[in-house]
């Protein structure tokens, strides 16, 4: 499914309160602009049998105080399913999501600090990371730009904070 049909998805199934679509359709060229970057459309993501997407902690060695909350998107559902991420012990499922609802999603998840995208089939050793810190700022300054525009219906509008 290409971008711009994800898009039009997230708009659809947003809540139809008046603010909300027009809410992703504003900050969906920055959804895209991160998709762009990544290899694939979609992405399969280990989920728990309640429908939560497994989170991983990652520390520091040099600082075991340091640590972060990382979600993998892997290329293929083998991938997911047999990759040294995959809990051996958990009765995890490896689910196909748009690329564009993982990164929609990253910024509703308060716990997460970024999402790894393996890109090449069998190959986990190096993924893209995107860190949740910088998709905010570019979706901040896409809302800057979209208020500011006069043709703008939600101007005179607050934001919601748990849009996604």
């Amino acid at each position: 499914m290409n971008l711009d049909r994800q898009v039009q998805l997230l708009i659809d199934n947003a809540p139809q309160d008046g603010q909300t679509p027009g809410i992703v359709a504003a900050i969906a060229p920055a959804l895209k602009q991160l998709a762009l970057q990544l290899r694939h459309s979609q992405y399969y993501i280990l989920q728990t049998l309640n429908q939560r997407w497994m989170v991983t902690a990652l520390r520091n060695r040099a600082q075991p105080d340091l640590e972060k909350q990382v979600i993998y998107a892997f290329p293929s559902v083998k991938d997911a399913s047999n990759g040294a991420y995959a809990p051996k012990d958990s009765q995890a499922v490896a689910v196909p999501v748009p690329v564009i609802h993982i990164l929609f999603q990253m910024v509703a998840i308060d716990t997460l600090d970024s999402v790894v995208f393996f890109e090449k089939s069998g190959d986990v050793s190096a993924g893209t990371e995107v860190r949740r810190q910088d998709l905010q700022t570019l979706i901040q300054a896409q809302l800057q730009q979209h208020l500011q525009s006069p043709s703008n219906p939600l101007k005179s509008r607050p934001v919601p904070p748990d849009i996604a």
